[in-house]
């Protein structure tokens, strides 16, 4: 039954990340579109109401899955002995901080937009959007090449 939970304890954790990211990439693109519309219009009320949502229904309780599934995992599997598994987890968490740093500040914008505060502009959320795809690439290169 253990090697059973293992192969579910790490779908769940797959489906998560997955979520995660889904959000991750996603929520800056509405940052993008909202900071384009007049504040107190209708456009901008829908596109709080959809940032408020896709955080807190979506992004938060993926990314908290996904950290406690990849607790999980790292506990039972060993991950972080570096003279069984090398380094490569190490690095992936590195990865992992940084993507929770960003998904930190994508909450800060979100609660500037709410309260019609946005200070950046459309260039700085194109930009921003690209962050967790380059996050995500090191990431999965880890993961599956585990070249270190």
């Amino acid at each position: 039954m253990d090697g059973d939970l293992y192969h579910w304890i790490k779908a769940l954790h797959i489906i998560a990340i997955i979520s995660w990211m889904a959000g991750m990439l996603y929520l800056p693109r509405i940052f993008v579109y909202h900071s384009q519309v007049k504040i107190g219009s209708e456009a901008s009320e829908m596109f709080k109401l959809m940032e408020r949502r896709l955080l807190r229904l979506i992004i938060n309780p993926a990314m908290i899955v996904a950290f406690a599934s990849g607790l999980w995992l790292i506990n039972y599997t060993n991950a972080l002995d570096t003279q069984q598994n090398g380094s490569w987890m190490h690095y992936k968490l590195l990865l992992i901080v940084a993507m929770t740093i960003c998904h930190g500040f994508f909450a800060r914008y979100r609660r500037q937009f709410a309260n019609d505060k946005n200070m950046h502009s459309i260039k700085f959320y194109r930009i921003l959007n690209e962050v967790p795809t380059v996050l995500m690439i090191g990431i999965v290169i880890l993961v599956v090449v585990r070249p270190v």
